[in-house]
């Protein structure tokens, strides 16, 4: 989550299984790659303050598409400061009688549920910082929270009932991304599970195949921490991330991790991370969201990944100053400043429902800390593959 009060007085003051940090070739990157477009359809944007059913709808920082119910759902992270730990259930709403020039014209809010621990109780407040959210066929829903160092409250990757919001299960979290007494290794603070998705094949019901849920870290744990230094292209190097792989049949276990590199942050960036990562299809192919802010305002990326020959870092104590770990593979698909609009603090994105052309629906919400100063902002895009 990134707040935008630093920035408002900088700005008052000054105006499935690796990605280098140079391009890849075109020829290799064709085979490594699918071919994808994206095209804005259009922008959304809920009120500030808004209520619903004695909530505050703000802090939306993931979200997911339940293709049965052609809604989605967006968790937020309110740590219970406002409101309780919760999610919503919204509906897009779309004039789809021009296949050309399809239109966003609202997004409604239908329903709230509140997160509940098992002896059904809604959490604490402080207990939770809720990121990311993932729906899967069994009526249920994996919640991440990154918890908080400050106060030696662990992260989390939690299985909830869709209906009742009661946990059903917590997600095994290796010991190296919990906190410790001395700060030698752990997450960093609100810096955690801030990007999780299941792979698509987990959507089919009957499909007989095991769920494949991925998590992703929104900067490096602190022990990946690299010595901030300006490099030869006079930019500082992004952080190196952790990237979970998990395989949810009746005894979740983690199958595999590797090192997701970000770019480097843009001139200016105060704040830089990996906001939010969304499974393509079954053979490892991802969209991920890298967004900043800093004097120039909000920066977000889309790039493809593919876990295509990356090194399984589950043994790998640090990155540092190891330079023969392979990466997740990274190609630039979008850069949402060509929009020439004026963009939020975007974390969450999900692909929703098909267009009558066969492309397929794209949608970013942006979560606004539920400050005057920023918006609740939706932004649908058109997504074409091969």
């Amino acid at each position: 989550t990134v707040s935008v009060g630093t920035l408002l007085c900088l700005v008052g003051i000054a105006i499935f299984l690796t990605s280098c940090g140079t391009a890849l070739p075109s020829e290799a990157s064709s085979r490594i790659f699918n071919q994808l477009s994206i095209e804005y359809i259009g922008e959304y944007k809920i009120p500030g303050n808004f209520q619903f059913k004695n909530t505050t709808v703000g802090g939306l920082s993931g979200l997911t598409y339940d293709r049965q119910r052609d809604i989605f759902y967006a968790v937020s992270d309110d740590r219970g400061d406002i409101s309780p730990a919760r999610f919503y259930t919204l509906k897009l709403n779309l004039d789809t009688k021009n296949p050309d020039r399809v239109k966003l014209n609202k997004v409604d809010i239908i329903d709230v549920t509140l997160l509940k621990k098992a002896d059904g109780e809604t959490y604490l407040k402080g207990q939770t910082d809720t990121e990311a959210i993932a729906i899967t066929p069994q009526s249920s829903v994996f919640i991440s929270s990154e918890g908080d160092r400050g106060k030696n409250i662990p992260p989390f990757i939690n299985e909830f009932d869709l209906k009742t919001g009661k946990v059903i299960q917590a997600l095994p979290i290796p010991q190296r991304y919990l906190p410790d007494p001395e700060s030698k290794r752990g997450i960093q603070n609100n810096l955690a599970f801030e990007g999780m998705t299941l792979s698509p094949i987990g959507t089919l019901p009957a499909s007989g195949e095991p769920l494949r849920l991925f998590a992703a870290t929104e900067s490096a744990l602190i022990q990946d921490k690299q010595v901030v230094k300006v490099g030869e292209d006079g930019k500082i190097p992004g952080a190196k991330n952790r990237w979970l792989h998990y395989l949810l049949s009746n005894r979740p276990e983690i199958v595999s991790e590797h090192l997701y590199q970000l770019d480097a942050p843009p001139l200016g960036a105060i704040e830089h991370g990996l906001s939010e990562i969304q499974s393509l299809d079954t053979s490892g192919h991802f969209l991920t969201l890298e967004r900043s802010f800093g004097l120039l305002g909000f920066r977000v990326k889309l790039f493809q990944t593919s876990m295509a020959g990356a090194t399984d870092t589950s043994k790998i104590a640090s990155f540092k100053d190891n330079t023969t770990i392979r990466s997740i593979q990274k190609k630039l698909a979008f850069d949402l400043k060509q929009l020439n609009i004026r963009l939020d603090n975007l974390e969450g994105m999900a692909l929703g429902s098909r267009l009558p052309d066969g492309s397929q629906t794209l949608l970013l919400v942006s979560d606004n800390n539920f400050t005057k100063q920023q918006i609740t902002q939706f932004l649908l895009f058109k997504l074409k593959q091969g």
